[in-house]
């Protein structure tokens, strides 16, 4: 098995301002791109599972198959089960693992499915082979990732312009890179990979609801989260600023014509036969 190990710091953590994002995901709203070619009988590998919303929904798709979720974090992996048992799912299990050593033998999977995972590793190409080597010829790789420079909003809450500066001074810094989704297909092919269907798609927060979740969330984050911390270790923010770009999320969260936009790049991949 490879020996390569993570570098990079995830960025977010698991406090419950995060996990209050990543429970919200779906196959349907976060994995559309891929449900297309998905087949009853498929067995899937879905790294960087966090609360195991995504991984569910998958392992019901896959009814007559078997769906696998990992994560480095242990902790949240109690969550992810929490989630497939309260659903009453059979054809799903959890572990720990390291995208960059995957501990699978070559050919084992017939996808290999990562969400917003590559902007936070230090080495995406090598994390790409790794997904790879352990899928199946003729079998997929699909891959999802946010792209923060490319999110747009309106209006033009000076704050937000802030806080976009911020979490990529902080995310690189961490060692990852947060305008991944317009690199996938570049780290595809660099990793070897030859069959690549690139897409996008999005995500808009708009009625009241979502403008006071997603806007809350990140609030909440940037005061309180692994984030928040990191911030302020690094030298890159003081807590007077993170209250700043805090406010100006709940400003923006307040208005009746604010409009908010998270561009995503996918990538499909069939593995040479």
């Amino acid at each position: 098995m490879p020996e390569a190990q993570e570098t990079a710091v995830y960025t977010h953590g698991h406090h419950e301002s995060v996990l209050r994002s990543h429970t919200w995901r779906t196959a349907a709203n976060s994995a559309a791109y891929l449900l297309g070619s998905l087949k009853p009988h498929m067995r899937i590998l879905d790294i960087g599972c966090g609360p195991g919303t995504i991984t569910a929904d998958l392992a019901e798709l896959v009814p007559d198959g078997h769906v696998t979720g990992v994560d480095r974090a242990p902790g949240v992996l109690e969550r992810a089960r929490a989630t497939a048992a309260g659903r009453g799912l059979a054809n799903v299990d959890f572990a720990v693992a390291d995208i960059h050593a995957l501990d699978y033998p070559d050919d084992t999977f017939c996808v290999v499915h990562a969400h917003q995972v590559l902007q936070h590793v230090g080495d995406p190409v090598r994390a790409l082979s790794e997904m790879r080597r352990v899928t199946k010829p003729g079998g997929f790789i699909a891959v999802r990732d946010a792209d923060y420079a490319a999110m747009t909003w309106y209006p033009a809450v000076p704050g937000l312009d802030d806080w976009l500066d911020l979490y990529e001074r902080v995310a690189r810094a961490n060692g990852g890179e947060p305008d991944a989704g317009r690199r996938l297909k570049a780290w595809a092919l660099a990793a070897g990979l030859t069959d690549v269907t690139a897409t996008t798609s999005t995500w808009t927060f708009a009625t009241a609801e979502e403008r006071a979740w997603w806007s809350g969330l990140w609030a909440d984050r940037t005061l309180a989260s692994a984030y928040a911390g990191q911030a302020v270790q690094g030298g890159h923010a003081t807590p007077e600023r993170l209250r700043a770009v805090s406010e100006a999320w709940r400003d923006w969260g307040r208005r009746e014509d604010g409009w908010f936009a998270v561009l995503h790049g996918e990538i499909l991949c069939r593995k040479e036969a």
